[in-house]
């Protein structure tokens, strides 16, 4: 009766070791829905660069105003007959440091 109790452990733990390490285990199942949910992700984040880089692409080809916009802004170029002015924020001056008697390095 041992012996044939120790036979059905034996060949139930047989037919776990695949569920719990083998090729198709739990464990990896799992670890790749990981890897998907972060790949999905990623995916998600290259789309909307590429919708944008996309939309630029389309606007560039259509039309001269993004041509234009990004020559004045990039380029820092004009059109003809154009004055350009550029203004600069001043910075506001920082107050002036108040002067330090000399100290002699002598104890009174």
């Amino acid at each position: 009766m041992k012996l044939l109790t120790l036979i059905f452990v034996a060949l139930i733990a047989l037919l776990q070791y695949p569920l719990w390490l083998g090729k198709g285990s739990w464990l990896r199942v799992w670890d790749l829905n990981q890897k998907i949910v972060a790949q999905k992700s990623s995916n998600a984040e290259l789309k909307l660069r590429n919708d944008t880089l996309d939309a630029e692409v389309r606007d560039l080809k259509q039309g001269n105003t993004a041509i234009e916009e990004r020559a004045r802004s990039e380029l820092g170029m004009i059109k003809q007959d154009e004055v350009f002015y550029q203004v600069i924020d001043q910075i506001p001056s920082s107050p002036t440091p108040q002067p330090v008697a000399p100290t002699t390095g002598q104890h009174e």
